[in-house]
């Protein structure tokens, strides 16, 4: 059992890691697909996650965590049952994407870049939501 204040480090450290891993994969995939028009859309995901989908998910979920009547809580209730879900058909999607070549490489690097970047920054912003 954690404290519910916890939870947000928990949380931070969960969305930190799929981020970097996102984030890395993209990089890497980029090595040949480096462009300023690439970027761009790098820079258009990035902003389209963080401010439409991660941005808002960090204060829904900082709020209902925060928000447990109980102050111990345990440490899976950093997510609940729809956030677990979607995480799950992230993660198996873009196995999938990758392993069977789903999509160009070209479009990996540019989304992947800017998906990771937000992921990335959804981490952080839980752990400062933590540390406030």
């Amino acid at each position: 059992m954690l404290h519910k204040k916890d939870l947000l480090i928990v949380a931070g450290a969960v969305w930190l890691i799929a981020g970097i891993n996102v984030l890395r994969i993209g990089i890497l995939t980029y090595r040949d697909y480096h462009s300023l028009v690439n970027y761009l859309l790098s820079v258009v995901v990035f902003l389209l996650f963080h401010f439409m989908v991660f941005g808002r998910l960090v204060k829904k979920h900082t709020a209902r965590m925060l928000g447990y009547a109980q102050d111990k809580q345990p440490i899976y209730r950093f997510l609940d049952l729809k956030a677990f879900l979607i995480m799950v058909v992230m993660i198996g999607g873009g196995i999938l994407i990758r392993r069977f070549e789903l999509l160009p490489l070209h479009f990996i690097a540019v989304f992947y870049t800017g998906l990771g970047t937000a992921l990335t920054l959804a981490g952080i912003l839980f752990l400062v939501q933590r540390f406030k």
